[in-house]
């Protein structure tokens, strides 16, 4: 169900230390305020020169977990084609339980050329990146809940395959991130607990919402079903106000969680101040 609003804080593993990263998340299970820490799914840095330091997600993600022990972890999103359905299911029902119910599963199509071609990972068309997706989406969700799972379809074939043990969540929470009105949405309102709004534009999210809704009107689901996300970018220059009118502005549209992005690079300073000046306005 869609719950009453929300704030998360999302560092993403690039251009930065990974003491800073784990500061991060230990400073915000602290503090009441987030609800939701998350960082994303890339082996390069997706700003900036992409020659430079990135950490892998998991990985990451994983020791947070173990750091944590109140805020919610996630990945926003996993590129569904650099890891087989089968392998990302197990993943995260370890997860799963290794952050004691706190994980939810973010997933997307993929889209990074640079990063996939340099890895020989094929990325393909964007028909082929969506059928690919629709077909791990089905994997992943019967893997996640099933005692076995079959499939055959025309990127991944399971024969009886098992996922032991899964995860204490008896529904693990997905979310899944775009815009794509004919591919994206339609995933959303048949899979998705969790929409994620990569950038916030209301009259470009009054549109977007009212397409999901048409969408969930022919699956029989209701939108208020589905928790709906953004982000609030954050930049050195950027100011406390611009954020809190930012907050503002998401809540009052309709927004169910504001995720707070910091961009590299990342200090705790800015965290802390970010986060005093959030407080208040709270």
């Amino acid at each position: 169900m869609k719950t009453d609003f929300e704030i998360g804080l999302k560092i993403a593993p690039h251009y930065i230390d990974w003491e800073t990263m784990l500061w991060a998340a230990t400073y915000a299970d602290s503090n009441p305020i987030y609800t939701d820490f998350w960082n994303f799914d890339h082996f390069y840095p997706i700003y900036g020169d992409s020659e430079g330091p990135c950490l892998e997600s998991w990985v990451t993600l994983s020791a947070i977990a173990q750091a944590t022990s109140r805020i919610r972890v996630g990945c926003m999103v996993n590129g569904v084609h650099y890891r087989h359905p089968a392998v990302l299911a197990n993943m995260a029902s370890a997860l799963d339980i290794v952050s004691n119910g706190r994980f939810e599963l973010g997933l997307g199509a993929g889209w990074n050329e640079e990063e996939s071609g340099a890895y020989g990972i094929d990325l393909g068309s964007l028909t082929e990146r969506f059928d690919r997706f629709d077909e791990a989406l089905e994997v992943i969700i019967s893997l996640l809940h099933q005692e076995t799972t079959s499939f055959k379809g025309n990127y991944f074939e399971l024969h009886e395959a098992l996922n032991n043990p899964k995860g204490p969540q008896a529904r693990l929470p997905i979310c899944i991130g775009g815009t794509g009105e004919n591919r994206t949405l339609p995933s959303v309102a048949k899979f998705a607990t969790h929409w994620n709004l990569p950038s916030f534009d209301e009259e470009m999210f009054q549109h977007k919402l009212n397409i999901l809704k048409k969408h969930c009107e022919t699956v029989s689901r209701e939108i208020t079903d589905i928790k709906i996300s953004t982000h609030v970018f954050v930049q050195e220059t950027t100011t406390d106000k611009a954020i809190i009118k930012q907050i503002q502005m998401q809540r009052e549209a309709g927004i169910n969680q504001s995720i707070i992005y910091f961009q590299p690079l990342v200090s705790t300073k800015r965290i802390e101040a970010v986060t005093k000046a959030i407080n208040i306005e709270a």
